[in-house]
């Protein structure tokens, strides 16, 4: 198996908001128009809701092979880019 290639935060920061952008049909939304603590659900934020959500879970185990079931704080994790980076950089396997 091939070892991980290191990402910065920043790195990974910057590719969940490309995956978010092209995988959710925002077609509003550039991936620089997505602040870093802004709130990916609800009216205030990105605007994302329950089913996008189920979308992101399977974005993760594929780009990252996380396990989402082993996330106890999913709604923390979930809340911004800023929440979900460092939780993906600490536990992705691929």
């Amino acid at each position: 198996m091939e070892p991980l290639k290191p990402r910065s935060l920043e790195e990974i920061k910057e590719e969940l908001k490309r995956l978010v952008v092209e995988n959710l049909s925002l077609e509003d939304l550039k991936p620089g128009d997505i602040a870093d603590d802004m709130s990916l659900f609800g009216e205030n934020g990105v605007g994302l809701d329950s089913l996008d959500g189920v979308e992101i879970v399977v974005l993760l185990r594929r780009q990252y092979g996380l396990d989402v079931k082993a996330m106890q704080k999913g709604r923390e994790i979930f809340h911004s880019i800023n929440t979900l980076a460092p939780y993906v950089l600490a536990n992705a396997t691929k």
